[in-house]
């Protein structure tokens, strides 16, 4: 099948030409994101593979119908960012990779956590200047600390599971409790006593309408003075100006992210010789209790080959008349709401 692939980054390529050895698809790369501006490269194609911050609503969706398009083959799990009625109407089949590595988003969470807690960033700024001095870099124990989990799936189950080993309580809130991570210790509660109890707290959820801008001003203000807030979801769960007026009170005493809101015109791109033009993204970059990565939680050598095989095979899946196991559908998106 003839697939134009967006948004292609050489380790896109790299990954997926691996995989495709053993399904044989004729795959196109095409550097730029999927945009109104830019989907008329797909004219011609049966199928279109994208990623996270390619837009996907009706306006697209229909150009890419009349142009001959009938599958979207998204590579990632998420898919807020895809007008799912306009697909359904215009009869394109929309699939998605939904679990590859819940570790490798886990370990990334953790490892934000440890890194702030532990002052690890500064630290290692200081050493690779000379600077030796123990002064600001004081921590914390992560052990007995009361951790909330919003969102208890595969990644935010795993998340649990390593924090167990450190010797965290727990709380958790999820729309439908998941036994395993009752199992583990964790326990259930509403949001508002998540957030006055714990002294982290963790997003692992979907974006949907429901969660969209979940952490704002009133979430904030119900947190412990000095709460840390990770974020390693989806940008769109966290209100980035309550955030920074939280960070300038000292109400959020640290802040780590994986994603941003208004991302699409920043990650995955080199501008370290340009001026950021976002300025409520540029303000946090300015909190020394701060640390941003640029989406690359899910980046690991395992979760890119799951990634790319899954990827593969749901177009294989469609090519044959099958259904695809990644399939998103209205059903699959009230799973997920109900999650």
């Amino acid at each position: 099948m003839r697939v134009a692939v967006f948004s292609t980054r050489p380790y896109d390529k790299t990954f997926l030409l691996a995989a495709n050895e053993e399904f044989g698809h004729e795959l196109v790369f095409l550097e730029p994101r999927l945009t109104r501006e830019t989907c008329r490269l797909a004219e011609g194609f049966p199928a279109v593979c994208t990623f996270v911050n390619d837009e996907l609503d009706a306006f697209v969706l229909l150009t890419l119908a009349k142009n001959g398009t009938r599958l979207i083959a998204l590579r990632c799990s998420g898919f807020n960012h895809v007008d799912l009625r306009a697909a359904e109407q215009l009869e394109l089949t929309v699939v998605r990779v939904p679990a590859y590595s819940p570790a490798a988003v886990a370990e990334h969470t953790v490892g934000l956590i440890l890194a702030l807690g532990r002052k690890i960033h500064k630290a290692y700024n200081r050493v690779r200047e000379g600077n030796f001095a123990l002064d600001g870099l004081l921590g914390f124990d992560l052990h007995a600390q009361c951790v909330g989990i919003i969102g208890t799936g595969k990644i935010g189950l795993h998340v649990a599971r390593v924090l167990v080993g450190f010797g965290c309580r727990l709380l958790g809130y999820d729309v439908q409790p998941n036994p395993q991570a009752e199992a583990l210790g964790l326990r259930y509660v509403e949001l508002e006593e998540l957030f006055e109890n714990s002294d982290i707290v963790t997003l692992h959820l979907p974006l949907m309408p429901t969660t969209y801008h979940l952490i704002n001003e009133e979430a904030v203000a119900r947190m412990k003075r000095g709460v840390m807030l990770i974020n390693t979801s989806r940008g769109a769960l966290v209100n980035s100006r309550a955030v920074v007026r939280g960070l300038k009170s000292g109400k959020i005493g640290a802040l780590g992210l994986d994603v941003y809101e208004e991302e699409a015109d920043l990650f995955y791109e080199d501008l370290s010789d340009r001026v950021i033009q976002d300025d409520v993204f540029a303000r946090m970059l300015t909190f020394p209790n701060v640390i941003i990565t640029a989406h690359q939680a899910f980046f690991t050598r395992g979760a890119m080959e799951a990634i790319a095989r899954e990827t593969l095979r749901n177009i294989t899946a469609f090519e044959q008349g099958l259904t695809p196991l990644g399939l998103v559908t209205s059903e699959s998106v009230r799973a997920v709401s109900s999650r």
